[in-house]
């Protein structure tokens, strides 16, 4: 048992180091190599942030454990959103300026309705899997477009800042991105082992295994991310990484999963618990973003304090469900 809750923590630690270098690695590559500051903030910084879901889920199906990785892009979305966005506002309130973002945000509530469509039936198949990867690279061609169309959004400023204050050589780029998705891998690989040895251990579910202490851990990349933009004033960016991260989360890590090991049998409560929360948070998030009632586009302090007690009970039924069980 020490052993497996040692490799977790040093999975999760080595994790979110790696993931940051992998995406502070990339911005730079892709910087150097003439991509638009606008189209790495809503491509490379979201596609990184998911690095962690998408290899940890990988290896979870590959392994034999596509329940685990069912539960870790689900809960992934569910951090993202109750318990990032939460801490983050409360830290400090986000202003939603970028057009672009709100764009993207409608749109993650259709895919969030596309994947509880295809889980009514209880069960994930390879050509399912085949129809969320294809949402995902037409996602990518989707975010090309609005980076080049969305020439002057705020989200561009704000990251024209990131990327000079993080610049470095092509070389220096090159390097961080081979190291960080190196040990983002070998980490993912632990983590995965140390995660389904505490569940077997204490008998508890793949899928609430992926759905806590996995979720949590991969999310960690996005909780520092959108805290220190949003203290530097960069709220587009805050939000924008959450909001890229769970589309990505739904197309990308359920559907290289899927693609993996087709799921069936998936658990009811998939859909009438956990796809339920991830879809009325997502509404709360578009309601906030928007502004409705002549309410500006703003997630306050009092909002992220009611998001994060709904990430706080959401946790505790599922502790309550868990412990009804054994």
């Amino acid at each position: 048992m020490i052993l497996y809750l040692a490799a977790i923590i040093a999975g999760f630690a080595i994790l979110v180091w790696s993931a940051d270098k992998f995406v502070e690695g990339a911005a730079s590559t892709a910087k150097h190599l003439g991509m638009p500051s606008l189209l790495i903030g809503i491509l490379i910084v979201g596609f990184g942030t998911s690095a962690p879901e998408m290899v940890v889920s990988a290896i979870a199906a590959m392994e034999g454990n596509p329940a685990l990785a069912l539960g870790n892009a689900l809960g992934s979305n569910i951090v993202n959103i109750a318990l990032i966005l939460g801490i983050t506002a409360i830290v400090a309130p986000i202003t939603v300026n970028s057009k672009i973002v709100k764009k993207e945000i409608p749109l993650l509530l259709l895919i969030v309705l596309a994947s509880g469509y295809l889980l009514l039936d209880n069960s994930l198949t390879l050509g399912e899997g085949i129809v969320l990867i294809s949402g995902f690279f037409t996602l990518i061609a989707w975010s090309i477009v609005s980076a080049f169309r969305g020439r002057g959004d705020t989200l561009e400023a704000e990251m024209d800042s990131e990327l000079i204050e993080h610049e470095m050589t092509l070389k220096a780029g090159i390097i961080w991105l081979i190291i960080g998705l190196v040990l983002l891998i070998a980490s993912s690989r632990l983590l995965v082992w140390g995660a389904v040895g505490v569940a077997h251990e204490f008998g508890v579910s793949d899928l609430i295994i992926g759905l806590t202490i996995v979720a949590l851990g991969t999310s960690l990349p996005e909780l520092a991310a959108s805290v220190i933009a949003a203290r530097k004033g960069e709220h587009d960016i805050a939000i924008g990484n959450v909001v890229g991260s769970n589309m990505f989360n739904i197309l990308a890590v359920i559907g290289i999963a899927t693609i993996i090991a087709p799921m069936n049998g998936i658990p009811v409560e998939v859909l009438n618990r956990d796809w339920i929360v991830m879809f009325v948070l997502t509404i709360a998030l578009l309601v906030m973003s928007y502004g409705f009632r002549n309410k500006e586009g703003k997630i306050t302090r009092f909002e992220g304090m009611i998001l994060v007690v709904c990430y706080i009970a959401y946790n505790s039924y599922l502790g309550m469900t868990l412990s009804g069980s054994l």
